[in-house]
């Protein structure tokens, strides 16, 4: 174990639980019925996620990485087409599409929200361009009026991944208000969760019966005699994990109140730590769960980096690495890749390639702490890269 400064006191935990969702769990028991079809779990929490972000419709899903594939295949994405991903996210955003057959085209994002860059993606769209995929990092929504523009004047569907934006906002509109489809995950790390799970909201009803079909092997929910629509696949949300989700849904504008207060505080003392530079807010997002504690170390190594990380989490932080750009992964160059370099994706893409080496982030827990922690952390991280 390494010497130096430590927490005082431990971090909240995660995931969080109390008899809100031990009541889920029994009331989704004894209803008799435990998958959607019968059941009122899934139904009674896909009409509250949708409400609680301004949408019509909220269809749940088995993941978030089946939400994002789903929605692209709803629109239409498949082989032949083309969508254009940030090169810095978390692989399931390119791997969705290449699943479906379609070309991922990474973009670069901005060197200060890790968001995709709107003039990169205005100069990526061509004639086999099906979807635009925004990804809201950290929890910081990318810029949708530019990109609402991109869309509109092209018009290439966008489509959010908002895996990491439960309860976020964009000049006070909530994400379905937005008009475009978006992607949430539950995952086990995730701002809500039933250790995986996923939601699809749709802006018009139309979207949300095509993703029903898809999402439960092309079956439309009164069917009885086996007339299966589509092609598609079982992508059902279970009842028990619905009954925890409306738990976690309850609870989740005060995890966000207090992030929202502890962040400014966070972000100011790494900001004053010498080579530390903290993720950048837009302040048109005026809302930001703060799904990650994103700082980065300009000009260190990813070696060191790695060092780095594994002191901090031997001081008790939860820390991980930033993500690699997609196009350094072997799983990008499996299927339907584009017809790029690494080398030539790097040179597009130069935010991406540093932060895939500086990059740092903690998880959302860490901004559940008191403010005194917040002092704490940052005084962990900067012994720790002082001595590194």
């Amino acid at each position: 174990m390494s010497k130096g400064v430590r927490l005082k006191s431990e971090l909240p935990g995660w995931p969080q639980y109390d008899d809100a969702e031990r009541e889920g769990l029994i009331r989704a028991l004894e209803q008799g019925q435990w998958w959607r079809i019968g059941g009122g779990e899934v139904d009674a929490f896909e009409a509250e996620f949708a409400a609680a972000h301004g949408s019509p419709h909220a269809l749940a899903v088995t993941n978030g990485t089946h939400a994002l594939e789903l929605a692209l295949e709803v629109l239409g994405v498949g082989a032949g087409s083309e969508v254009i991903v940030p090169a810095f996210t978390f692989i399931s955003s390119s791997q969705a599409a290449q699943r479906l057959g379609a070309v991922a085209v990474p973009v670069d994002v901005d060197p200060g929200t890790y968001c995709v860059d709107p003039a990169a993606v205005e100069a990526a769209i061509g004639p086999r361009t099906a979807a635009i995929m925004p990804v809201h990092m950290a929890g910081q929504m990318c810029d949708m009026d530019a990109l609402g523009k991109l869309s509109a004047d092209s018009g290439v569907p966008l489509v959010q991944d908002a895996a990491h934006a439960q309860g976020a906002r964009w000049r006070g509109q909530r994400v379905g208000e937005l008009g475009s489809v978006a992607a949430f995950s539950f995952q086990n790390g995730k701002l809500m969760t039933a250790g995986e799970g996923g939601a699809v909201l749709f802006p018009d009803a139309d979207g949300y019966e095509k993703g029903f079909v898809r999402h439960s092997c092309g079956r439309p929910r009164t069917d009885r005699g086996y007339f299966h629509r589509t092609s598609g696949s079982n992508f059902r949300l279970n009842e028990f994990s619905a009954s925890v989700l409306r738990a976690q849904l309850a609870r989740l504008d005060g995890q966000i109140d207090t992030r929202e207060a502890r962040w400014p505080v966070l972000s100011k003392l790494l900001a004053e730590i010498p080579g530390v530079v903290p993720q950048a807010l837009d302040a048109r997002g005026d809302r930001n769960p703060h799904y990650m504690a994103m700082f980065r170390v300009p000009g260190i190594t990813e070696e060191r980096r790695a060092r780095v990380v594994d002191t901090l989490i031997e001081r008790g932080l939860p820390a991980f690495v930033g993500f690699r750009a997609v196009y350094r992964t072997d799983a990008f160059w499996e299927v339907a890749a584009p017809e790029l370099t690494v080398d030539e994706l790097a040179r597009r893409c130069p935010h991406s390639e540093a932060l895939t080496r500086d990059c740092v982030w903690l998880h959302h827990r860490t901004l559940l702490g008191s403010e005194e922690q917040m002092h704490e952390i940052a005084a962990v991280v900067a012994d720790v890269l002082a001595g590194a």
